[in-house]
Order: structure tokens, then C-alpha cells, then sequence
């Protein structure tokens, strides 16, 4: 496991290229629901979400550990793949991202504008081998998603400065969670930070390899890419540098794809930014959670990102979800 001490040297290494998003708050929200709701909002952050921590903070520690770097590449369906094509233009690194087909248009031409090349391929397995394939050669480095201590490192740095800026004891902290990158940082930041803070990761129910992952004990993967609105967290597993962090979060919950188009909607609207269904999501588990309770809770949440394309911005709003209040009663079963 990544330590805290990678997290402190990976803020200061990529704080001069980042943003520090701003944590939001909706007090409508907090009467509804009866608790206290803070939204870490990375939606805001370089390329559009957190994976530009992960990225800036991958490339540069490369940069310090070699003395050639001919190149980097990366498999991604989206934000990771914009974000090591943003980083590597930061320190003038040739980069080349491979993309799964059915990736977001709008994601794969954000990585393009960047500087990287981009190589679409049919199946998500044919994008993991090909950039496999791309890294034996000398001088290229691969940067995964997540199962890459650096980039988790990175990751880490989201919870840590949110923790910070609030000021206040948080019961709990929650993080969506695809390859585990961003959950895993959230999980050592806040350990150190505030320890008596509950850590909980949230994904599809359609794709949900981490959360069996995490009740069985052994990393289970998915045979076919997921068929879920949430693209951020379509990874087919997680990895075993990821999982070794997951084993210790104190809980994990699943959720069905109406939550997450409804939390889209209701978040875009009470806080005025643009979220992906990804991060909406967690607002389900949250609820799910905070069901358990019986006293009001103080809780941090993870908008990990922004970039939605017109497709997804349509199937997104086919329905209008505005007209149901929400409450934590909500999709209960």
C-alpha cells in the first residue's frame, strides 16, 4: 500500500499544475435529507475531473526515475486517457492513449486536442493488450488508470485537500470506484487525516467487480464490458495494487442505473455543475448508508468528474427526475 508520505510529496509535486476545486455545499439538500452533505467538486478540475492528479503526478515521478522517456500510453475509456495526454503535454512527453470504440466522442476528441495520438479498438480486452504490447518497447512507460502506485498516490491528493478545506470531522467519506485508484488514495488520506471516518466506494451494479472483489476476499473480473451509464467505471477489474486498499474501506455499495440518472439530474441542478453519472452515483450509496443511521452525519463525496457528450447528455435527460424530491427513502427496497 501506497502511505501517506506519497500522497504529501505527490500534492506538492502537481500543485502548481492543478486546481484546487472547491467543496460544495447545498443547504436544500441537507434539510431534505437531514444531514450534512459536502461535494468535493473535481468536475471542476484540469481535463474536467481527478484523473488529472493521478496523470501530472505519474509523468513526473517517471520523468525523476528515468533518464529517457521516449514516451508514454495509457488505456482508458475517458478521463484517464485526457489526463496522461494533459500531463504528458505539461512536461513535453510524446503520449498515445488507446480507446476502447464506444468510448465518449466528446472524451476521445478532448484527448486528441491534447496532443496525444489516439487508437480506437473494438473490444476493451484489445485495448488492454495492445497497450501492453506498446510498453516492452524501451523507453515507453505504461500509466494505468490505477493499478499504478504514483497514480493512486495522486489520486490521494483529492480527499486529502478536501479534508483540509472543510476543517470539520467527517463520518464518512465516500469515492466512486471503476479500478480503485481514487477510493484507494481516499482511503490512505483519510486514515491519516481522520481515522474515525468511515471510507465507502460506490459502482454499478452492472459492473460490480470491486464490491465482489471486496466480499470475497479474492479480485473477481467481469468477462464483457458493462452496459452502464456510468463510463467512468467500466474497468473489467480491479487491480491488485488497488485491491490491496480496498480490502480495508469499511463499506461498499452497488447501485442500479435510475438512482444514478436521478442523482445527475438533482446534483446539476442543486449545485450548478456538470457531473457525470460516474460520480451522481455515489449519492445513491450514500443514502443506502445513511438508512443504517440513527443520528445526523457529517459526509464527504467525491464528484470525480464532468464530461458528459450529447449522446449521454440524452439518454441523461429522456426523463424528467426534477419533479421527485429527494430524500434517503429514495430507492429503497
Amino acid at each position: 500500500m501506497i502511505n501517506i508520505n506519497d500522497i504529501k510529496s505527490a500534492h506538492q509535486r502537481i500543485k502548481p499544475f492543478i486546481n484546487e476545486t472547491p467543496v460544495l455545499t447545498s443547504a436544500l439538500l441537507n434539510q431534505w435529507l437531514g444531514h450534512e452533505i459536502y461535494f468535493k467538486a473535481e468536475c471542476l478540475q484540469k481535463i474536467g475531473a481527478f484523473k488529472a492528479r493521478g496523470g501530472c503526478n505519474a509523468v513526473q515521478v517517471l520523468k525523476e526515475k528515468h533518464d529517457t522517456v521516449k514516451r508514454v500510453v495509457a488505456n482508458s475509456s475517458g478521463n484517464h486517457a485526457q489526463a496522461v495526454a494533459w500531463a504528458a503535454a505539461q512536461f513535453g512527453v510524446p503520449a498515445t492513449i488507446y480507446m476502447p470504440s464506444f468510448a465518449s466522442k466528446v472524451k476521445a476528441q478532448a484527448t486528441r486536442s491534447y496532443g496525444a495520438e489516439v487508437v480506437l479498438l473494438d473490444k476493451r480486452q484489445e485495448v488492454d493488450s495492445a497497450v501492453e504490447l506498446a510498453a516492452q518497447e524501451e523507453g515507453v512507460f505504461w500509466i494505468s488508470p490505477f493499478n499504478d502506485y504514483s497514480v493512486i498516490a495522486g489520486q490521494g491528493t483529492v480527499a486529502f485537500e478536501a479534508i483540509q478545506q472543510v476543517k470539520q470531522p467527517m463520518d464518512a467519506i465516500f469515492a466512486p470506484c471503476g479500478g480503485g485508484g481514487l477510493i484507494s488514495g481516499s482511503l490512505v488520506a483519510a486514515r491519516y487525516l481522520q481515522p474515525e471516518a468511515k471510507v465507502i466506494a460506490v459502482e454499478p451494479k452492472a459492473a460490480d467487480d470491486a464490491m465482489q472483489s471486496f466480499l470475497t476476499g479474492e479480485i473477481q473480473r467481469l468477462k464483457d464490458a458493462p452496459k452502464t451509464l456510468a463510463d467512468g467505471a467500466m474497468t473489467l477489474s480491479i487491480g491488485g495494487k488497488t485491491f490491496e486498499h480496498i480490502k480495508h474501506l469499511d463499506d461498499f455499495f452497488a447501485v442500479e442505473e435510475t438512482p444514478m440518472v436521478y442523482w445527475t439530474q438533482w446534483l446539476q441542478h442543486l449545485l450548478k455543475v456538470h457531473v457525470e453519472p460516474t460520480c451522481a452515483m455515489t449519492m445513491d450509496g450514500v443514502c443506502q448508508w445513511l438508512r443504517k443511521q440513527d443520528q445526523p452525519k457529517r459526509v464527504m463525496v467525491v464528484l470525480s468528474g464532468g464530461n458528459i457528450d450529447t449522446e449521454m447528455m440524452q439518454k441523461l435527460w429522456q426523463k424528467d427526475h426534477l419533479t421527485q424530491q429527494p430524500s434517503i427513502e429514495l430507492f429503497s427496497q
